[in-house]
Parts: C-alpha cells; structure tokens; sequence
C-alpha cells in the first residue's frame, strides 16, 4: 500500500518489564512490519520477571506521540530502543512520521548511526502478521 516491503517498515512497540517487585523498565521493542516482537525474547533480555504492552498513556508519554505513530528513535532516558538487527538488512526502512498520513524513508547505516539501538535478536522468527506476539 505504502510502495515500500512489509520488512523494510519499522513496527514500534513501547513494552513494560517488571524486573522483581520494586523495578519497572520501559523498552521501545522495534522489528520489521512482517514480524512479531518476541515478548519472551525482551523479558530474557532485560532479566524481567513480566512483560507487557505498556498502557497507552505511558507508551505516549515516553514515545512523545500517539499511539500508531511511535517513531523508531527514543528521546527519553527512561525508554530504553532495542533493535532486531534483521530491520537493517534492508538499505532503507520506513516508518511512520509521527502522524497516521505520512511516512519517512531513511537508510538504514544512517538509521543506525543516528539512533545507536541496542541491537538484539527480538522479533519473533515463527510469526508473521501486523500484530505483536501476546503473552508473557
């Protein structure tokens, strides 16, 4: 619809992850469109004892905009970006814009150097489909 492969689109999930009873971490979860996030694959990652979507208030405080329109860079300390490094095989990834009508293209060596991510395997390699994997 966009012109542009499912892969090379930047799904933007703002997570929630209970580390224990008192810690509470934030990750803004990024994967190609034609992928899920691995909601088990964060939780190991940030030594979680609980994962879960974060409540649409906090995922827009942190994100800075509406839900829909996350962008892949995190402007907030307490927002953690993870990267699954298959986005960047593509040359270009698209992602949308902080609006629901307009996208960006951006290379993705410049994607990389802009935004630094932590680089990780979280895109679920079973699935495929617009949506994020559900469970803990």
């Amino acid at each position: 619809m966009r012109g542009n492969a499912l892969s090379q689109a930047a799904k933007c999930i703002v997570l929630m992850v209970k580390v224990g009873k008192k810690v509470t971490k934030y990750v803004l979860a990024v994967v190609p469109g034609d992928a899920r996030v691995d909601l088990n694959a964060v939780k190991a990652l940030m030594n979680g004892t609980y994962v879960s979507f974060a409540s649409p208030d906090t995922a827009e405080r942190l994100a800075g905009s509406v839900a829909g329109t996350v962008l892949p860079f995190s402007f907030d300390p307490a927002l953690e970006l993870v990267v699954d490094p298959s986005l960047l095989e593509n040359d270009e990834l698209y992602f949308n814009a902080a609006r629901l009508d307009r996208s960006m293209v951006l290379k993705s060596s410049d994607y990389a150097a802009l935004a630094k991510p932590r680089l990780e395997r979280i895109a679920d390699a079973r699935g495929t489909g617009p949506g994020p994997v559900a469970g803990s």
